[in-house]
């Protein structure tokens, strides 16, 4: 496969010529269901619209079979990042203040590689949050392993759709063969 920084870094290009912010890019699955996952957002409402996530799995898809960087065959997928959202930038953790999160870092810090708390900001280069059991905690951003939002009934409120036009419709697809 290709450089990954480089593959991430045409993947963030192609996001913003459509006026959308890349969240994480991610090969998953290993050799035997291989997938890229791509999640991307627009940056005024931290949402994606399905209109928005066809039109860029398409220019992915276009500018991925041009350059053919990756060498095995795999699925692409286009998706938000959904309600309990990863946070894989240094501002999501400004953006997300208030909200609780969990955090995993590549080695122990006060003891521990995992925190779970209040959101308080990013600070330079940490995330500060209010630990459960230890109170405000700064987290150096480059130990960062994962993080992502927990699901709480404040996070639902503030994450409420644009819109919820057909949440209520059912489509029924007959499949073949199936009488």
């Amino acid at each position: 496969m290709a450089d990954f920084a480089e593959l991430t870094k045409m993947i963030e290009t192609e996001a913003k010529a459509e006026g959308l912010a890349l969240v994480r890019v991610k090969m998953m699955g290993g050799t035997s269901d291989p997938t890229l996952q791509v999640m991307a957002e627009r940056p005024d409402t931290r949402q994606l619209t399905l209109e928005d996530c066809a039109r860029l799995s398409r220019r992915l898809s276009e500018r991925l079979d041009e350059l053919d960087p990756i060498e095995n065959a795999y699925r692409l997928e286009v998706s938000s990042p959904g309600i309990d959202r990863p946070l894989t930038r240094l501002q999501d953790f400004e953006d997300w203040k208030g909200h609780e999160a969990k955090i995993t870092l590549t080695e122990k810090l006060e003891g521990r590689k995992q925190f779970t708390g209040d959101l308080i900001g990013a600070e330079g280069e940490n995330m500060v949050m209010d630990v459960q059991g230890l109170g405000e905690t700064r987290l150096p951003f480059s130990m960062l392993h994962s993080a992502k939002l927990v699901m709480t009934d404040r996070l639902i409120q503030a994450t409420a759709p644009l819109s919820a036009e057909g949440a209520d419709e059912v489509e029924e697809i007959e499949e073949e063969g199936q009488d």
